[in-house]
């Protein structure tokens, strides 16, 4: 990644989509997912996105995410433009400035809790203590200090989603990429999951992007984008 494709760290934008266009092929079927998507998300913002299936929320997840890239225009996230990377230089850009939240928690059964937060740490080579201590404090974010040393299979749902967010704050990223995740969860544990991503926003300014089919859900957010058919509607 060159500096060149850095933007000036005063620029508030964090987000930056240029005439976006996916297309995916199904044997000889073109399926145009995205078309001319326009959008800029600043430093900060808590966005919630929404749509009806099949309307393109994953996939513009995914660009954003950089675990994808556009067929068409350009998308800028933390000033690097995802497209003009290689496979490798996107798995480094995703690594220290992108959090992943999904419905699926995806949390390693055999590892305990603090293990589980410590695993994206494992990439940047860091001293075994020092893993641990930022794994504590992730955890001790998400309000799971007393959580440190059980099992997924000792948490409820809610504990365990929370795991799943301070494993994604545990390298502090710029931008958390959120989809459905509150999709599995009753509305008590519901609500403390998007009490926290809200807490993430407002006194950690983390930049967060939630995919969700839940009107309650989005309302937390301090804009709402509605997605149909590939397109943003005005």
């Amino acid at each position: 990644m060159s500096e060149e494709s850095k933007k000036n760290g005063s620029d508030p934008t964090m987000i930056e989509l240029s005439n976006v266009g996916k297309t995916y092929f199904r044997g000889k079927e073109r399926l145009d997912v995205l078309k001319g998507l326009n959008l800029t998300i600043t430093e900060g913002s808590f966005e919630a996105l929404m749509g009806p299936s099949g309307s393109g929320k994953s996939t513009l997840l995914n660009l954003i995410a950089g675990l994808d890239v556009p067929s068409d225009g350009k998308v800028k996230v933390a000033g690097f433009d995802i497209g003009s990377m290689s496979d490798g230089e996107r798995a480094a850009f995703r690594s220290t400035n992108v959090g992943f939240i999904f419905q699926t928690y995806n949390l390693m059964p055999v590892l305990t809790a603090q293990e589980n937060v410590e695993l994206p740490l494992l990439l940047a080579k860091l001293p075994a203590d020092e893993r641990k201590k930022r794994a504590q404090i992730a955890l001790k974010v998400v309000g799971l200090e007393d959580r440190m040393g059980h099992y997924p299979r000792q948490l409820s749902g809610g504990q365990e989603q929370r795991v799943t967010i301070a494993r994604a704050i545990v390298t502090d990223p710029k931008v958390i990429v959120a989809d459905e995740p509150t999709g599995d969860l009753d509305r008590d544990s519901a609500n403390e999951i998007l009490n926290l991503l809200q807490k993430l926003n407002s006194e950690f300014n983390k930049t967060i992007i939630m995919v969700t089919h839940d009107p309650a859900a989005a309302e937390r957010a301090k804009i709402v984008l509605r997605l149909d058919k590939g397109a943003l509607a005005s």
